[in-house]
């Protein structure tokens, strides 16, 4: 029960971890998991993503305190609780992020990590099976990494009526929108290789322990263990007792945004009178561990489909068998697909300097969660805001590890939050009415004709309006000088020798898109700064930004 370096958490940033501090034979590594074996077509079949997130053999079950400006909604918060993390029970969508998200890290004091300090390593971690090679952007895309990247087959007419809604409605058109140009209308990308989900665990955490020094520890974390300011080690709870998992070099926590800060608390580093009041012994006072909770918010902007050519007929017993049948003998057909295969990233008004709206578009009308659906052939865009202002926080229940943590998000709570997430709803509705949709436009479904003033768009965003599961920031990375930062730009908890924080609670702010793409990378790269290897040389590409912040009068107006 001793390694060099103990990983807890065997999730995107953890996987990825396990495998590169391996590899060269070197250094023995330890995975602690709480969560079990990923077999399976829930997990497997990507058509069938809404059942894991909503199974506790694979999610943790958390959700938000009652969000004061959401109508005191409680919001499921989902993690994956299985091996591969939250990329076993995710959408699949894979987005990098704006060049300017990573620029804006290191502008807050994460240096190292900006545009130019990352792309090398998300183009180490991916094969990209189209992306780069479709519109010429040689250098743009991996080619020989272990996390594979692909497009759906984007065979329903719908998906070419969106993209082609957008250019119409003056927005724009992207290759590849993890490439040089994320602004625009495109299609979307998937972790989805030969017909099936390809997680972290299936990228790296499973050919890495057919490696003699990687081994999985089931069990649940319940603090770091620190001697003289020094972690060496991890208490873990497996079958009912308490055993000390030894490092003899360095323990790194990857256990999620909201995991990462309830271990480092539970461990006596954060918020010195939060964690008095749970008794516990403060080791180092932290004010930002659990602090900066950062997400995306999403409606769905559900329109009717006069043509029968949608996911609804594809929801009945029958039509589900089948599916299920050609994916599990055959890997063909719609199980092979997520269904999300195209996306856009638009700027909410002239002068936004680059994309702050994300749209996932759908050819059916129903919830993420695979539940709520229309009875009619519908089609929907998922849309939502980028860079909300709000940040809430994530603290303590108590000081057992068994209690889930106390998330505040404190959505909403500025008015310009509310101001984008208006246009985004009108920007929708734009994309929609535009000519390429005049074969397929029925009535609108969600929210409704009726729902047209500022006041009634706003109670429509009050009632229904979701998480996109991208919850980041609540150890975020900044200079060892900032009393608010957690980590240091090489990952090093601030304040106590011998531990690291490796996963998207190190975001200084959330990235345009959806974070597990981001959240591999961190894993790639802090694991070189573990390693102590000099970082990947900084690329010298150059990515496409609107000449003038401007762009056609039908943005201005929205």
């Amino acid at each position: 029960m001793q390694a060099d370096f103990v990983i807890i958490g065997a999730g995107s940033a953890g996987s990825a971890m396990a495998a590169r501090l391996s590899e060269d034979g070197k250094h023995s590594v330890m995975v602690i998991e709480h969560g079990g074996s990923d077999f399976g077509p829930f997990i497997q079949m990507p058509a069938a993503l809404s059942f894991p997130m909503n199974m506790s053999t694979y999610d943790w079950g958390y959700s938000t305190e009652p969000e004061a400006n959401l109508g005191n909604r409680r919001l499921a918060a989902p993690r994956g609780k299985v091996i591969g993390g939250s990329s076993s029970i995710n959408g699949m969508v894979f987005v990098r992020g704006h060049a300017e998200d990573f620029n804006h890290w290191a502008d807050q004091g994460a240096s190292g990590w900006s545009f130019a300090d990352v792309l090398p390593y998300f183009k180490r971690m991916e094969t990209s099976h189209q992306g780069g090679g479709i519109g010429g952007e040689e250098g743009w895309r991996g080619t020989d990494g272990p996390l594979h990247v692909q497009r759906g087959p984007a065979v329903n007419p719908l998906f070419q009526a969106f993209i082609d809604a957008g250019e119409q409605a003056g927005y724009g058109v992207t290759q590849d929108y993890n490439g040089s140009r994320q602004e625009g209308f495109g299609l979307m990308e998937q972790t989805i290789h030969k017909g099936q989900r390809w997680s972290t665990a299936e990228a790296y955490l499973k050919p890495a322990l057919k490696r003699k020094n990687v081994s999985l520890v089931r069990g649940l974390a319940q603090r770091v263990v620190i001697e003289n300011h020094r972690a060496t080690g991890v208490e873990v709870e497996i079958h009912g007792k308490i055993q000390v998992v030894k490092a003899r070099r360095e323990v790194v926590i990857a256990a999620s945004s909201f995991n990462s800060p309830k271990l480092l608390m539970l461990s006596g580093i954060g918020p010195g009178a939060h964690l008095a009041e749970h008794g516990i012994e403060v080791i180092a006072d932290r004010p930002g561990v659990g602090a900066n909770l950062q997400d995306h918010l999403e409606v769905y902007i559900q329109q009717e489909c006069i043509q029968p050519i949608t996911l609804y007929s594809k929801l009945n017993l029958i039509s589900k068998a089948i599916i299920g049948a050609q994916w599990l003998f055959l890997r063909r057909g719609l199980g092979t697909s997520n269904q999300f295969e195209a996306a856009a990233f638009v700027r909410s008004a002239a002068g936004v300097p680059y994309p702050d709206i994300q749209f996932h578009f759908l050819p059916g009308a129903i919830r993420y969660d695979g539940k709520a659906a229309a009875p009619m052939h519908g089609f929907q865009a998922h849309v939502g805001p980028m860079r909300s202002s709000s940040r809430g926080a994530v603290t303590l229940r108590s000081g057992d590890a068994k209690d889930a943590p106390v998330i505040r998000f404190n959505y909403m709570s500025h008015e310009e939050d509310w101001r984008d997430f208006r246009k985004a709803v009108r920007i929708a509705r734009d994309v929609f009415a535009q000519n390429a949709f005049d074969p397929y436009r029925g009535m609108e479904i969600q929210p409704g004709s009726d729902i047209q003033s500022d006041e009634e768009i706003d109670g429509f965003i009050r009632e229904h309006a979701e998480s996109a599961y991208h919850p980041c920031g609540t150890c975020r990375m900044g200079r060892a000088d900032d009393p608010n930062a957690v980590v240091d730009p090489e990952t090093r908890v601030i304040g106590v020798e011998g531990l690291r924080v490796a996963d998207s609670s190190i975001f200084p702010r959330v990235t345009n898109g959806n974070l597990n793409g981001p959240s591999i990378m961190t894993g790639e790269k802090a694991a070189d700064h573990i390693l102590g290897r000099t970082p990947l040389a900084p690329s010298n590409l150059e990515p496409w930004m609107n000449p003038d912040w401007k762009t056609t009068d039908r943005l201005k107006q929205n």
